[in-house]
């Protein structure tokens, strides 16, 4: 549903009291804290309003071109920059207010809608609405692909929001180049919208021109049965499973081959480096194997890990180890600020499309170039006295630009991004992974992790990308009914559905189920609403374009111990 969405010029006279709080986010902030190389400085409300601090000069000037909205620009000439943190203060109303905020990458099961808590790091954007009425929601946030990297936090006494335009974990040397931060967009959805629709509509403000596919895309992904342990020959079983599951259907489904196929792959282990340019003994010819899959009537994709490096490469061109935890630094990884690399990650990507593969997913860049996963990046996002090769671009630039290495190289493929930073890559690729990995061993990981993603990102879907919140996982690990409530939501959803089969547990219940979630799936669908997702991480309650649908997402047994099972 499209919700018109009032711009803050106007709102300040036509809704309630605090709809006029959110918008003096627009206004000149009240204080401005710079984190240098050389020390912190923090600045009056005078001074800040002057744009000079301590050699560096930070200016918020509301962007007439686009009402609603203020840009932000720094300039640093002499200064090693780390941080800003901008301040408005004014009382927020506490009393029944929720916040939901987004993520830096992926979801891990902890998207909600919650009330204020001070600490709380709301990476990109962040919406605010009144828990009582369901009502009254608006949206605070940065538009997509800024140049720094940008998150919020509210209080009882106001907002800040910091810009992290580190060069790794040092200060970026940014000599006479004036950086354009960020964009700040602030709105607020008519007064009877709902807070799913003031999402939707909020994500689309965010993201001017989304990238997106021109067909619906779903299909297979061999990694939640497989797990990396795969061959040319369980390759072909698979897609002649998935071509027979969707006869007859003219928008044909995507057959992913995942980790295993690369030289160097070894189930069971970190993925591990390239080349990403030819197949291991078990994928002599992986030309010829695209050729097979499209003669079966699918379409081939293929997975890689773009920044995983090569045994043999040069020391000058990794990244260095004290930027990762202790259980990451023993991965070699490129360093994607050197033209070098950028050249070469765009070269294998236009290798693997020269192939004929039409859906390129690539995996693991965030967790390379921060040394973490996205759970553990809170306000600190790497390691601290590390930097690129290059130290005159944000690391957030530096990402932007290889994205965008990876989109020159891919041609016309579809391009998934997988543990890739959404508010980055949105406009650039078609498909993201919002959402750490299901299973197709524990049913608890799903739940915590799909359903949370499916519902808490679904306002991105088709807003910065198509969102696939990861596989339907049908094994014999996963009791039948539970997995089959997850293939039905997805299939319903309006979102891409990928479905990871093993072949030896597809009897006859689950070769219907699965030929009717693929023939619904093929086709164009209303995007899913979770009805009940500002009182739960697990919405059970959704309305699809076929109907409301109550779903039971705890097993008999309540719920398992998911540990670290993938």
């Amino acid at each position: 549903m499209n919700t018109p969405l009032l711009e803050s010029a106007v709102l300040q006279q036509s809704v309630t009291t605090q709809a006029s709080c959110w918008v003096r986010v627009l206004h000149q902030p009240q204080s401005i804290t710079l984190e240098t190389d050389a020390g912190t400085y923090h600045t009056t409300a005078a001074r800040a309003a002057s744009g000079e601090h301590a050699g560096v000069q930070v200016m918020v000037k509301e962007w007439r071109e686009r009402r609603g909205s203020s840009q932000i620009t720094i300039a640093s000439p002499d200064t090693g920059l780390k941080s800003v943190h901008l301040r408005w203060n004014f009382p927020v109303p506490c009393t029944d207010l929720r916040i939901l905020g987004d993520a830096w990458e992926r979801g891990y099961g902890d998207l909600h809608w919650g009330a204020i808590q001070p600490e709380r790091v709301l990476p990109w954007y962040f919406m605010v609405t009144d828990s009582l009425s369901r009502s009254n929601t608006h949206g605070v946030g940065v538009r997509t692909q800024p140049d720094a990297l940008c998150w919020w936090r509210v209080d009882p006494q106001g907002v800040s929001l910091w810009l992290d335009v580190r060069n790794g974990g040092s200060g970026v040397l940014l000599g006479e180049r004036v950086l354009h931060a960020a964009e700040i967009v602030v709105m607020s959805a008519e007064e009877d919208a709902t807070p799913f629709e003031a999402a939707c509509a909020f994500c689309r403000a965010l993201c001017e021109n989304p990238r997106l596919p021109d067909h619906i895309v779903y299909g297979s992904n061999n990694w939640y049965y497989a797990y990396g342990d795969i061959s040319t020959a369980s390759v072909r079983e698979d897609g002649y499973l998935i071509s027979e599951l969707t006869q007859g259907l003219a928008n044909r489904p995507y057959m992913v081959i995942d980790d295993g196929w690369q030289k160097n792959a070894r189930p069971g282990q970190f993925p591990l480096g390239g080349p990403w340019t030819e197949g291991n003994c078990r994928f002599p010819d992986m030309p010829g194997l695209a050729k097979e899959l499209k003669e079966m009537g699918t379409r081939p994709g293929l997975w890689n890990r773009p920044l995983g490096a090569n045994s043999d490469d040069a020391e000058s061109l990794l990244l260095p180890g004290c930027r990762a935890m202790e259980s990451s630094a023993q991965l070699k990884v490129l360093d994607p600020s050197i033209p070098e690399v950028l050249d070469r990650v765009e070269r294998e990507f236009r290798i693997q499309q020269g192939w004929g593969y039409e859906l390129l997913k690539h995996d693991w860049t965030t967790h390379d170039i921060f040394g973490r996963w996205g759970i553990a990046m809170t306000g600190v996002l790497t390691g601290k006295n590390w930097h690129f090769y290059d130290r005159s671009r944000t690391t957030a630039e530096i990402i932007l630009n290889l994205y965008r290495a990876i989109r020159r190289g891919s041609g016309e493929a579809v391009i998934i991004g997988c543990n890739t930073i959404g508010h980055l890559s949105a406009g650039l690729f078609e498909l993201q992974r919002t959402g750490d990995d299901t299973s197709g061993r524990n049913w608890e990981r799903t739940r915590r992790m799909g359903i949370n993603t499916l519902a808490f990102r679904m306002p991105q879907h088709n807003a910065f990308f198509a969102v696939d919140a990861d596989c339907a996982g049908i094994t014999r690990n996963v009791p039948w009914e539970l997995s089959a409530r997850w293939l039905d939501l997805l299939s319903r959803s309006g979102t891409p559905l990928f479905v990871s089969a093993d072949p030896k547990a597809v009897g006859r219940v689950q070769r219907r189920a699965l030929t009717e979630a693929f023939a619904q799936a093929s086709c164009s669908q209303t995007i899913a609403e979770p009805l009940d997702w500002l009182d739960t991480v697990s919405p059970t309650h959704w309305r699809t374009g076929t109907g409301d649908v109550k779903y039971e997402w705890i097993g008999k047994n309540g719920i398992e111990v998911a540990g670290d099972c993938p």
